[in-house]
């Protein structure tokens, strides 16, 4: 994709290719009350704290899809004031990592929770959580097909669940304002914050998505040349007889279609160079909020972000938080 994957003059005009299945809210509803219906209690335990003071870190559990474990970390500034709180989802293929690389939002008076994502984290950033009843721990994707032949048994079903989870679980922590809950991330990321804030649009007063990926899926699976979504036209290249069930699964994961139920201020980036997750993808997903909204367009930027971007999400932070 050495420009991009259609003039930029189209862009504007693109629509998402992905059919929505006439049940999307029904069976999103279920899928959300039967993992609040499994879960248990919430796990803080701090983390290291004379490393890591004066700001105050832990080390979380708390329940995901089906009642699974998940693991995340909470940092947050000294004292004990109700402060908002950013929730950060991680990228293809990795995970929570450490503390330390998360220290720049509680330096500016944010809290921070960093989800970590299930059965990853073995690539270029380390997890903890595995994906229950399919592992045991972190692991290198890729994830794509896992489960792919029925919604019910998709892995990004159970970890969009995971991420709508997490912010029910902030919304309780200590020192969290519950009023004040901003959701981030980049590619996989950033499609964790679109799925997070369209399933609970009651929590999620902000968005932030850059470069998100799995948007307009039936679309990016038939143009994305590179992986993570050759895993699924590889795997489709194998086996025509499962074409017509995995473009239904790919319908209850498509946050270009879930984004038409957010109704937070939405901040994106696109590179209109990426190869990774095609501009057209990206903007299938943007023009689906009705939110206030706005987007970052960087003309030759590839999966990354121009550094100058994060000022532009703290200012958008502060201005909507």
């Amino acid at each position: 994709m050495p420009a991009v994957d259609m003039p930029e003059e189209d862009l504007v005009l693109h629509r998402v290719t992905t059919p929505e299945p006439p049940d999307l809210d029904e069976w999103w509803a279920g899928q959300l009350a039967a993992a609040s219906a499994a879960a248990t209690p919430v796990a803080l335990t701090p983390h290291e704290p004379t490393l890591y003071e004066p700001l105050q870190v832990y080390d979380v559990e708390f329940s995901g899809a089906h009642g699974h474990r998940v693991r995340g970390w909470y940092l947050r500034p000294p004292g004990d004031e109700p402060l908002p709180v950013v929730v950060t989802y991680i990228g293809y293929g990795g995970g929570r990592g450490v503390p330390a690389q998360h220290t720049l939002l509680p330096s500016l008076g944010f809290a921070n929770f960093v989800m970590d994502s299930r059965g990853q984290g073995g690539r270029w950033s380390i997890g903890a959580t595995g994906d229950a009843g399919a592992g045991t721990g972190p692991e290198h994707p890729g994830v794509m097909t896992k489960g792919i032949s029925h919604r019910d048994d998709y892995y990004y079903t159970r970890l969009f669940l995971d991420a709508a989870r997490a912010v029910e679980v902030v919304a309780e922590l200590p020192g969290a304002d519950p009023a004040r809950i901003a959701v981030t991330g980049g590619s996989q990321g950033g499609a964790l914050a679109l799925a997070a804030a369209a399933l609970r649009p009651d929590h999620v007063k902000v968005c932030h998505s850059d470069v998100p990926f799995l948007c307009d899926l039936w679309r990016a699976i038939r143009i994305g040349a590179v992986p993570p979504y050759t895993e699924i036209s590889d795997f489709l290249a194998q086996h025509d007889s499962l074409v017509p069930v995995v473009l239904a699964t790919l319908q209850y994961v498509d946050c270009a279609l879930l984004a038409r139920r957010i109704t937070a201020p939405t901040l994106f980036s696109v590179g209109l160079m990426d190869e990774t997750c095609p501009p057209s993808t990206v903007y299938a997903a943007y023009h689906e909020v009705s939110a206030p909204k706005q987007i970052t367009v960087s003309p030759f930027g590839k999966h990354t972000t121009p550094t100058s971007h994060l000022e532009t999400q703290l200012r958008h932070l502060r201005v909507h938080l």
